[in-house]
């Protein structure tokens, strides 16, 4: 048949079937364009914790068992290279399939009568991966030549790279370069070394025979013939030739890193959905090596705890400017699984002991409720049945706001809060990032400032941190605040905050002031604690931190967190079961390692004072309250809400004679001859325990004999210190039986006066000095009446409930 006649048949054909080709044709486009599996891989991956330099942490084996990390666009060119001279020579040109290399492969394979090269591009393999399970055929073949053709339609040369690094098998349970640098080599693809890149490249070719471990001399021999031929290439020089040929293979696979396993946890919790399988990198803020210094040292510290059955222990590290975890040690390494190694501390609410007091002294300046100086009384105390007790047991009387807080002592501190109120603390802490409180303020009471409540240490780390940012950033931006200066720290690096640029400056603070936060930070940086001995102490640490402990009650919690402009390190120690031990107190078993954690960390100098947030106040010296006209005064800088402070309630005019020994008045002295003094003058109770620690102070001088005394018993000399108003004493019973005793205690502002005591009308005794009378009331409602030698009288009503 003619060429001519052909092709008439050929148009006849065309023409009569057009309509059936055009659509065939069209079909098979569509099939062609639609072919391509979408997505092309779905299997299961690893969830994978990075640092903030994209070193691994840690991470979770995929649903299948499979170490498979998640899809990475980046391939380091050392590996590119290396597989590239290996696999597919033509990768950059060919458009899928290679025709020459599937040709030299037909030649080669049967020249040898078996299968010894499959001519199968990388886009090809990467079909063949995607397709799992197909036979290895000719007509499975031409499906991933049509295929190869179709994906680089669609995907860059790099996106192909990246399909096969992400999804090659590598031996064993290992898949894709992520996971086989790791688990082979310890490190991240980006730092690989040419010899490493060139075993890596081999492998996937023969996964299951050529693995590390087994076969080492033909895997040796395959990866140096492949840097031969990149030597050849150009793509290495000699030297480096020589020393990739020289290294080591590795010997089994590496354990993957274990930096942040509490926060892996956390963020697979907090990021992912029960059921997903498929899972993106979690890059985090995490500083890896201050993270593997703190979990050595947390390893360290925690083998000394267990010498007092103490096994857990957990720091933070914050960055005050970011908010971001520079480290993240949710428990102690190596605690065992039978001492609940697996609780993340971090987040777990805890009882706070003491660590909230900072927060209510910044509270009260912020309002102007009282001045660092102010005084505020410290004396045994029972409100409504709650009786709280200072550490060592003993009292000052009275004592200036920042050294209770210095002090850390419990009476001031919970006469402070029943002043500012239970429901407004409880209310600001939430207000401040408290997530813990999940009662309402009733149900903790008085007691929500020493540790009636429980929080955690990344609430509480975060409060602190926000409080120093405000400050800082006050000082920088001339007198301006954030209006996210408060919030929660931050973990991951996805999740930064807006520039200052983008920020609302404000004016005023939305939450606690620069000038209050300043105050707070000056008390907590002059920090003291009482020595075994009960004398108080002051902890010096090398630098300027402001720092503050908690212990909770029945010793089960022992916390310490301490601030520098830059830094907020937080650190807990206890048992995760609640189990309390003797000597777990904040200021032995958490405050040396946060001194250890901040040794760790670069010094900066300390916080600027916030003088425009601030105020010149004129203040009586002694007392520290806004000074009255009849007070020794001292001018200092104070909060600007300081002048909504009470004025000062422990100085009065006094009126004396000549000789100014004695009190006088109108009825034995002339105004004219009277002098006019100023006087410090503490309630009786007060004076009684501050004049045991201040022998210098001078009690108010009696009257004149000749001269009446109703103005004295206008303020009553007298006071009971045990029981107080409306008291409901529990007395124990003693073994024969009968109701134990209770010794009955009272001030009297002149302790040589006698004072007669009387029991429900009953005459029981006479004390002088020494006003203390051991009683044993019957159970049930009593009153016990006071009178001195010189007629002040003193009633009060109280109960009895005898307690077995």
């Amino acid at each position: 048949m003619k060429l001519r006649e052909l092709g008439d048949r050929f148009r006849f054909f065309f023409k009569k079937h057009r309509f059936k080709i055009w659509l065939a044709t069209l079909i098979m486009l569509v099939a062609y364009w639609f072919c391509l599996p979408d997505p092309l891989y779905n299997d299961p991956t690893c969830m994978v914790l990075e640092a903030r330099d994209g070193s691994l942490l840690g991470a979770r084996i995929s649903a299948d068992g499979q170490w498979r990390f998640p899809h990475n666009d980046y391939v380091p060119d050392k590996f590119q290279q290396a597989i590239i001279e290996f696999e597919d020579r033509r990768f950059h040109r060919h458009p899928g399939f290679d025709p020459f290399a599937f040709g030299r492969a037909m030649r080669q394979n049967l020249k040898n009568r078996s299968v010894v090269s499959g001519g199968s591009t990388l886009s090809m393999q990467v079909i063949r991966m995607a397709r799992k399970g197909k036979s290895r055929n000719i007509f499975q073949k031409i499906i991933e030549i049509v295929l190869a053709t179709r994906l680089e339609l669609r995907y860059t040369k790099a996106e192909i790279m990246a399909f096969y690094a992400s999804n090659a098998p590598f031996g064993g349970n290992v898949v894709g370069l992520d996971a086989a640098s790791w688990r082979y080599f310890g490190k991240s693809p980006q730092t690989l070394s040419w010899g490493e890149a060139a075993t890596l490249a081999v492998l996937p070719n023969s996964p299951a025979l050529i693995h590390p471990g087994r076969n080492r001399n033909a895997l040796f021999q395959k990866r140096n013939r492949l840097l031969k031929r990149l030597l050849e290439k150009g793509a290495i020089d000699q030297t480096s030739f020589q020393l990739a040929v020289d290294e080591l293979l590795p010997e089994k696979p590496h354990p993957l890193p274990r930096l942040a396993p509490h926060l892996l946890d956390r963020a697979f919790a907090e990021n992912f959905k029960k059921g997903d399988q498929k899972f993106t990198k979690i890059a985090t803020t995490i500083d890896p090596a201050l993270q593997a210094r703190l979990n050595e040292l947390a390893l360290r510290k925690s083998q000394n705890l267990k010498s007092n059955q103490i096994h857990n222990l957990a720091i933070v590290v914050l960055e005050v400017e970011s908010g971001n975890v520079l480290a993240y040690v949710g428990n102690a390494p190596n605690t065992g699984p039978e001492n609940g190694e697996d609780v993340d501390i971090i987040k777990a609410p805890r009882s706070t002991g003491s660590i909230l007091k900072p927060l209510l002294y910044a509270m009260m300046l912020n309002e102007g409720m009282i001045l660092p100086k102010s005084l505020v009384t410290d004396i045994p105390t029972q409100i409504s049945g709650y009786k709280p007790e200072n550490y060592m047991e003993t009292y000052d009387g009275v004592v200036p706001a920042s050294l209770a807080l210095s002090r850390s002592l419990n009476v001031p501190f919970i006469r402070l809060l029943q002043n500012y109120s239970v429901e407004k603390f409880h209310f600001n802490l939430k207000k401040l990032g408290m997530t813990t409180l999940n009662q309402p303020p009733k149900h903790y009471g008085l007691t929500l400032a020493l540790g009636g409540a429980e929080g955690s240490l990344w609430d509480l780390t975060s409060i602190y941190a926000s409080m120093a940012r405000t400050l800082g950033f006050f000082y920088k931006n001339s007198g301006q605040y954030r209006h996210d200066g408060f919030r929660m720290a931050n973990y991951q690096l996805a999740k930064t905050t807006k520039t200052i640029g983008q920020q609302t400056l404000l004016r005023e603070a939305p939450m606690l002031s620069a000038d209050a936060i300043w105050y707070t930070f000056e008390a907590m940086e002059e920090l003291e604690r009482p020595t075994s001995q009960g004398e108080w102490e002051r902890f010096e640490s090398s630098r300027s931190i402001a720092w503050k402990t908690g212990t909770s009650f029945g010793f089960r919690d022992a916390w310490a967190i301490g601030l520098s402009p830059k830094y907020v390190v937080g650190v807990w120690a206890g048992n995760a079961d609640g189990e309390g031990r003797p000597g777990l107190v904040g200021v032995y078993a958490a405050a040396p390692i946060l001194f250890d954690v901040f040794n760790m960390l670069p010094a900066s100098n300390w916080f600027n004072p916030p003088y425009d947030a601030m105020k010149k106040m004129v203040v009586c010296k002694q007392s520290g309250f806004p000074a009255l006209d009849y007070c020794e005064r001292d001018t200092v800088y104070a909060n600007k809400k300081g002048v909504n402070a009470p004025p000062c309630p422990f100085h009065q005019s006094i009126h004396l004679d000549a000789s100014r020994q004695w009190q006088v008045n109108s009825s034995c002295e002339s105004p004219l001859t009277m002098q006019n003094v100023p006087w410090f003058v503490l309630p009786p109770v007060e004076e009684y325990y501050f004049k045991l620690k201040n022998p210098g102070y001078q009690p108010l001088p009696p009257f004149r004999e000749d001269c009446a005394v109703q103005e004295e018993r206008s303020a009553n000399p007298m006071q009971l210190i045990y029981p107080r108003k409306d008291a409901k004493i529990f007395v124990p019973i003693d073994l024969d039986g009968n109701i134990g005793r209770t010794v009955f205690k009272m001030a009297h502002r002149n302790p040589e006066t006698v004072v007669y005591w009387h029991l429900d009308n009953v005459y029981m005794g006479q004390t002088k000095t020494f006003h203390e009378l051991e009683l044993n009331p019957a159970a049930g409602l009593h009153k016990i009446t006071l009178v001195d030698e010189k007629g002040n009288r003193l009633e009060l009503e109280f109960e009895v409930a005898a307690k077995n």
